[in-house]
């Protein structure tokens, strides 16, 4: 099958979250089953000319009664020969950041933007001369893509290409003044059909959700979650509507990066039968962090964006959140990485001067995100919402047990934990509140002293689980199938 994904971000060219993992590790997966997967993404400003191929010709993108002349570059994922296109467009992309900067953090012609990149897939299709069988368009940013496909009979020499939509938060949703309509190209009177409207503002996820051939989502319970009043950002009619184009598949891992018997990244290699050398790397993340290394006291560590999404209110929230309680009541140390609203940054520095076993790294560093892991005994994510979620997955290779909320990607990953029997893999808790948050780590740390061999089962249990992409691929491939085929169904 010739599968194009259009996408807004891919490793290891341009990143801010797990939509670039996605992009990349499914490509590889479905190379990997024998298919014909190109990629197109924006050459942003970071991204070095010099180390890209150009190919001839400057090619023109005709959007309504405009065109755009543009460059496109080409390169391959590395270790691969999967060929990623880069659009070149100076005035759109030749800035720092990808979706906005420190001083406009919503760039306001992200519609013209990624209406450019959207088009430019097509135009790209055809100076290559490789029509594909489909196209794979993710998140807001390309959701204009099956739009187009259905809509614009300026693309007919796509009309046997089928189209699906995979969103990975819908929390962004592309929403801006309609005035920028004129951006996409397409005749006003599709501004209602094709779904844009959205309260006298244009929802361009909106239009995606109703235009595509098929939904995919990033895990069987998010799914379902967005198809309620709580978790779909005002979506959920329409989710609910198009339930049964809808398909929950939970993302993988790329274990050739997280895998604890292989990563360079770490001390000290291990598997499940050598867990002993865990121990070590929790001795060398207690050293690095300057807290006193003592194997008995149980370590918990955090990897997270710091927004509302991952529960920080709950949490770090001044004078109320859980973790002053945690701290000074629960024989334990924390260990938290990440970067994001200031009032937490802030919170968590003024923390970790007043408690002795809390340690605080603001910003992100990838070789101690691999650390924490490995030398972390539990996990802490307690989402509000989560679509997927990579660390809880990464912890449990690692054997280190999660203690997430009962949501999205972590309901469909981690088993909640038995203390008559040991069965499980972590710790589960429902209610997003401090005391639900500080009760749950209370439990783990019971656990952890008075049974610890279930400790030691629920780390085997979780090391054996089966992450891969080779699952998650072939999911995806039976629902490029059914696109494909009802596309050349319906067309006969």
């Amino acid at each position: 099958m010739r599968i194009l994904m259009i996408t807004s971000e891919a490793v290891p060219f341009a990143k801010t979250g797990g939509l670039a993992d996605v992009v990349s590790a499914l490509s590889y997966a479905l190379k990997k089953l024998g298919h014909d997967v190109r990629i197109v993404m924006p050459r942003y400003y970071r991204i070095d000319k010099k180390t890209l191929t150009p190919i001839p010709g400057a090619m023109g993108v005709s959007i309504g009664n405009r065109e755009y002349w543009t460059e496109v570059f080409e390169s391959t994922l590395p270790n691969s020969d999967i060929p990623i296109y880069f659009i070149d467009h100076e005035e759109s992309f030749g800035r720092d950041g990808l979706y906005g900067s420190l001083f406009e953090p919503d760039f306001n012609d992200n519609p013209k933007r990624f209406s450019i990149l959207s088009h430019a897939a097509f135009q790209l299709c055809r100076k290559q001369h490789w029509i594909p069988d489909l196209m794979h368009a993710h998140d807001w940013q390309t959701a204009l893509v099956p739009v187009l496909l259905k809509f614009n009979t300026q693309y007919r020499d796509f009309q046997e290409t089928a189209s699906v939509f995979t969103v990975h938060n819908i929390g962004y949703q592309g929403i801006y003044n309609k005035a920028s309509y004129v951006d996409t190209g397409l005749d006003w009177g599709y501004f209602y059909s094709a779904g844009f409207e959205d309260w006298d503002r244009m929802n361009f996820l909106k239009a995606g959700l109703l235009s595509a051939d098929r939904l995919t989502t990033v895990s069987p319970t998010y799914a379902q979650e967005i198809q309620s009043a709580e978790y779909g950002f005002r979506m959920d009619g329409i989710l609910r509507f198009r339930k049964d184009a809808l398909t929950g598949i939970l993302n993988g891992v790329d274990t050739s990066v997280w895998n604890p018997k292989t990563d360079k990244q770490i001390p000290f290699n291990y598997t499940a039968r050598s867990l002993a050398k865990k121990a070590k790397n929790k001795e060398a993340l207690q050293k690095y962090m300057g807290l006193p290394q003592d194997e008995k006291v149980p370590v918990f560590g955090m990897i997270t964006r710091l927004t509302d999404q991952k529960g920080i209110a709950e949490l770090f929230g001044p004078s109320y959140g859980a973790a002053f309680k945690i701290c000074t009541d629960i024989n334990l140390q924390l260990i938290v990485l990440g970067a994001g609203d200031r009032w937490c940054e802030d919170e968590l520095l003024a923390l970790s001067k007043r408690l002795p076993n809390l340690r605080v790294y603001v910003g992100y560093d990838d070789k101690l995100s691999h650390l924490i892991e490995a030398g972390s005994d539990f996990f802490l994510m307690p989402s509000r919402y989560e679509p997927c979620g990579l660390n809880q997955m990464y912890s449990l290779l690692y054997g280190t047990l999660p203690v997430v909320r009962n949501t999205g990607g972590l309901a469909d990953t981690v088993d909640n934990y038995d203390e008559q029997t040991g069965d499980g893999t972590g710790f589960v808790l429902n209610l997003l509140t401090p005391d639900s948050i500080y009760n749950t780590v209370n439990w783990a740390v019971n656990a952890w002293f008075k049974n610890p061999e279930h400790i030691v089962k629920m780390r085997k249990r979780g090391m054996a689980k089966d992450f891969t992409w080779d699952t998650s691929a072939k999911q995806y491939l039976a629902v490029y199938q059914e696109a494909v085929g009802n596309k050349v169904f319906n067309k006969h």
